[in-house]
């Protein structure tokens, strides 16, 4: 309400909002930890006045107004303060005086997010709460006909390619003749999809590190982490845990004078190049940092002035078709590291991804192709991209494996499947129905972040900050006062564990099937889905 006592258009009550905050006056200390942990400032500890209902006895003296004074809890109900759901309140009070609560109403806030003329931009992903991917059924079971496994004792090699792999009789000829192999790296099917540094803190950044190396060195599981786009730290960069790292380039080139100044003091080459075209959050939209997160360490390392707002073109300003951007900048990337390093790009999951996947098969410098799907990135993005832009990762990888199988590549140009996998927690089981659609291995983020370091994301938009750097678990937020939040080791030790139970049921998955030497790659007849439709698009078992 203004000054004045005139209400604006977009003043909102608390019931217009999507979460509300109860607040319980006689178990609340007033130690004012709620106040401060909030990372969006929804409430405010003060003092308010409060009318008391004074009952008179009889008629000879009238009501009168009677205000008490109390201090306490209010909450904000103006648009840039609205609460986001994500409980760090709770988390701190000593009495749990306070929490918020989903409001079941149909919120105003919706209409009134798009103050000053700016559509409303956020983290997290879409907030759908389906998944194609969870009714897919493990249908083939081996009986009697096919050993069955059991996968607490057997071996299994839970490993992929990642790399252009030559028919057999041009690999033989050039094994002979001599000549320019292609570089393939043997890698676990589970990537950390990029997540830069920048849109993660600094202490969730290192931790995944961690967590990556202790994977690889102590328990031989060949996990790589892709950096996004932004490059890495430079002593990342000069040590030899980068061979376990996939150094991502985007449109906006940030981070790359860096990589460039250390190429010749490299003791390792990374895993691959991924060159990033576009991703599942917004779909022909550019990448974007905002100037919340660019401190001066950020800027240091991308090659900015500090606070800006870093965007990323939508396309690369000089790629104008997809022949020319495999000939530039595939070729270029390979020439850097003497075509010792594995090349490919990574493109939003759309109608258009078969004719980059048709160019790619004409090119022996292409290593493979990575496709992001509609769920997919927790960056900076309007939700009319979000929630209406993208397609099904399932659908278009199928496509995609059929269309290598009718050429004759099916084994030759490895497809990497990304966006929405284990969105509700079926991690292992969706990259399994996607490796038998026919991907070669999955890149996975958000539930990375959810799993190790406890994101307060969800489908039904609470929390989803994560573009604005007021992260509340410290995740992806640069600010020191929010990022000590978070310990490093520990998210090390979550990550750990969150990949050795992945191992533990995909291994689960794969035992029925007698599948211990290889990944079931394309492996349809294992699967089935009760919905017809889905199962004709498919081309896999329709059962009831």
């Amino acid at each position: 309400m203004e000054p004045d006592g005139q209400l604006k258009p977009s003043s909102l009550s608390t019931t217009d909002l999507p979460w509300q905050i109860l607040w319980s006056k006689k178990k609340c200390c007033l130690c004012g930890r709620c106040t401060a942990v909030c990372p969006v400032q929804a409430i405010e500890l003060g003092v308010h006045r409060k009318r008391v209902l004074q009952i008179t006895l009889g008629l000879a003296e009238k009501p009168g107004n009677v205000f008490s004074v109390y201090h306490g809890i209010r909450q904000r109900t103006d648009v840039a303060h609205a609460c986001i759901g994500c409980g760090m309140c709770d988390m701190v009070c000593p009495n749990h005086a306070i929490v918020p609560m989903h409001n079941d109403e149909p919120d105003k806030l919706r209409f009134h997010i798009n103050q000053g003329g700016v559509p409303r931009r956020r983290g997290g992903r879409r907030n759908a709460r389906e998944s194609l991917l969870d009714e897919i059924k493990f249908v083939r079971i081996s009986m009697l006909t096919d050993p069955a496994l059991d996968a607490g004792r057997h071996e299994f090699e839970l490993r992929t390619l990642l790399g252009r792999i030559l028919p057999p009789e041009e690999a033989l000829r050039v094994s002979r003749e001599g000549g320019w192999m292609p570089p393939v790296r043997e890698i676990y099917p589970l990537i950390l999809g990029g997540m830069s540094f920048g849109a993660l803190s600094p202490t969730m950044w290192e931790g995944l590190q961690m967590g990556v190396a202790y994977l690889n060195e102590e328990m031989n599981i060949p996990i790589r982490f892709c950096t996004g786009e932004g490059g890495c730290p430079p002593r990342l960069l000069r040590s030899r845990f980068l061979k376990y790292i996939i150094l991502q380039i985007a449109s906006g080139y940030f981070g790359w004078d860096e990589i460039i100044h250390a190429l010749p003091e490299m003791k390792e080459d990374p895993c691959a190049i991924e060159i990033k075209y576009g991703q599942g959050a917004k779909p022909g939209d550019g990448g974007l940092l905002m100037w919340y997160k660019v401190n001066k360490l950020i800027a240091a390392i991308r090659g900015v002035p500090a606070g800006v707002n870093l965007p990323s073109p939508p396309t690369h300003q000089t790629k104008y078709s997809i022949e020319e951007a495999v000939a530039k900048m595939i070729q270029s990337m390979s020439m850097a590291w003497g075509f010792r390093v594995p090349v490919y790009p990574k493109i939003s999951a759309t109608s258009t991804a078969l004719a980059v996947l048709n160019n790619l098969t004409r090119n022996p410098y292409a290593a493979a192709l990575a496709m992001d799907g509609e769920d997919g990135g927790t960056g900076a993005a309007y939700n009319v991209s979000m929630n209406h832009m993208g397609h099904p990762i399932a659908s278009i990888v199928r496509d995609a494996y059929l269309n290598l199988v009718k050429i004759g590549k099916q084994n030759e140009v490895p497809i990497f499947a990304g966006g929405g996998i284990g969105k509700n927690g079926n991690l292992a089981a969706n990259s399994a129905a996607l490796i038998m659609l026919g991907a070669s291995g999955v890149q996975v983020g958000k539930y990375i972040m959810q799993a190790t370091a406890g994101c307060l994301g969800s489908e039904r938009d609470r929390c989803n900050i994560c573009n604005i750097g007021l992260c509340p678990k410290g995740i992806t937020s640069q600010d020191p006062r929010i990022y000590r939040r978070l310990d490093p080791e520990k998210v090390a030790e979550r990550l750990v564990e969150v990949v050795v139970s992945f191992d533990t049921e995909l291994k689960k998955i794969m035992a029925p099937l007698g599948r211990s030497t290889s990944l079931p790659i394309g492996m349809s007849d294992a699967i089935g889905i009760a919905n017809k439709d889905a199962a004709e698009r498919l081309g896999i078992r329709h059962v009831l």
